[in-house]
């Protein structure tokens, strides 16, 4: 009983891996989409500032997607580590075995048709990652650190401040809590008349 319920939390985990990551896709597309259009823009009078608000916009998504990404990774095999735990003694090590094809020579369409022992979950966080350093790279670029007849503004510098602070709390302040709880209950009594 205990292994069906690790292997229904362990699905229903991988569901919401791939719905969060889809919501974030979405929302990053909407912001690079935003991005170029301001600054392809040539009837807004502030087009570099809105440009940036959108980068840092950009940025703190997708930040929170590659965290998101972490936090279900960790949810994910946390549960494939209960159903290791449990199968041997109901069904046996079926989940543990993994059965693949021999090695073979390596021949240019075996390259790139073979199964491969390739993680999607880990392969998205590097997707994240890669796009918080292209967002960096924006950030960087529409910024002009170099141009030295631009002046940085504060406004800039207080939307980098939020952007930061914001990447920040997600750090400290969005871990699970996997100490000791202590609940309230208060149950309401009704009946039918």
């Amino acid at each position: 009983m205990a292994l069906e319920y690790a292997l229904d939390i362990r699905k229903f985990e991988i569901e919401l891996y791939w719905k969060r990551a889809t919501y974030f896709w979405a929302l990053i597309a909407v912001a690079f989409t935003g991005f170029f259009a301001v600054l392809a823009s040539e009837n807004i009078e502030l087009k570099n500032f809105f440009a940036f608000v959108i980068g840092v916009i950009g940025f703190v998504f997708t930040w929170a997607w590659f965290l998101a990404n972490k936090g279900s990774k960790f949810w994910q095999e946390n549960w494939e580590n209960h159903v290791d735990m449990l199968e041997s003694a109901t069904i046996g090590p079926l989940y543990k075995t993994i059965l693949h094809r021999p090695n073979h020579e390596l021949r240019l369409d075996e390259l790139i048709t073979r199964p491969a022992k390739i993680s999607v979950s880990k392969l998205n966080q590097w997707v994240s990652f890669f796009t918080l350093l292209i967002w960096l790279t924006l950030l960087y670029v529409i910024s002009s650190p170099f141009d030295f007849d631009e002046s940085l503004s504060g406004s800039k510098v207080f939307i980098a401040f939020v952007g930061i602070i914001s990447c920040s709390m997600m750090c400290c302040r969005g871990k699970t809590h996997l100490g000791a709880h202590r609940h309230k209950m208060r149950t309401r009594k009704s009946k039918i008349l």
